[in-house]
Order: C-alpha cells, then structure tokens, then sequence
C-alpha cells in the first residue's frame, strides 16, 4: 500500500476504506470513528463537514471561519488517539482523548484534547474538548 493513500486519521488503512466514506455520508459509527475523520477533514480542509458534525447545541456563531482558519494556519502531521470512554454503537455518548501533531508556521506543536461527543438523532456529533497544555 502506497504511503499517499494511508489515511492521516493515522488507522493504517487507506483513506477509501477509512474517513472518505464519513466525509461523503456523515454517519461514523462511533465517537473514535468520528474524531478520526475529523481530525482528516482538518487534514484535507473540509470545513462543512467539521461544521456539520459539530452537535448543534454547540456551533458558536463564528465556528465556519474559526475551523477556517485553523486549516489554513496549521499544517496536521500526525495523530495519536490515547483513550476511548463509551462512544461505541451501542452507546449516546463518547469521549476520546488524543494528541495532534502540527506544523505551525515552521515551528512543531501538539494539540492535546480530551473530547466529548454525544448522539444527535442516530449520528455521533462532536460537542466539545478540554484542551491539554
């Protein structure tokens, strides 16, 4: 398998088999699933889906550009998925911690974030995360 056609959700598996089916149809099967193509569709820039996968209830005014602007300001290398709690398809709510590795005008960081996520009608939706660091 080449290495341009792995995932950046860092599963191991190519991006046809992985997030792409996510990005097309929103419907994650789990809250890990869920982060995992978010965090690809920071990768690949894909604003509406990271908006649209965002639990209504918690869409602040300015989301749209402020998801905008985090693609366009940061270059995403790597992700390092560290807990799961729930979030399985059985369940209503889900957390994920993880840590994401960038480039950030020449420089190295990581974005360290415990994330809640909870079910709006069948679909797993990201609410919110306590950011680490």
């Amino acid at each position: 398998m080449k290495e341009e056609n792995l995932c950046p959700c860092g599963s191991g598996k190519t991006y046809a088999t992985c997030c792409e089916p996510y990005h097309k149809q929103h419907n994650a099967p789990t809250c890990e699933a869920l982060m995992r193509s978010r965090y690809s569709a920071f990768v690949f820039g894909l604003i509406d889906y990271l908006f649209e996968t965002t639990h209504p209830n918690h869409r602040a005014k300015n989301l749209k550009a402020d998801i905008a602007s985090t693609c366009k300001g940061l270059a995403w290398t790597g992700l390092d998925v560290r807990d799961v709690w729930q979030g399985s398809e059985k369940d209503k709510v889900g957390k994920v911690t993880f840590h994401a590795s960038f480039v950030q005008e020449g420089k190295n960081g990581v974005h360290e974030e415990h994330s809640r996520f909870k079910r709006f009608g069948k679909a797993w939706m990201y609410v919110d995360g306590e950011v680490k660091g």
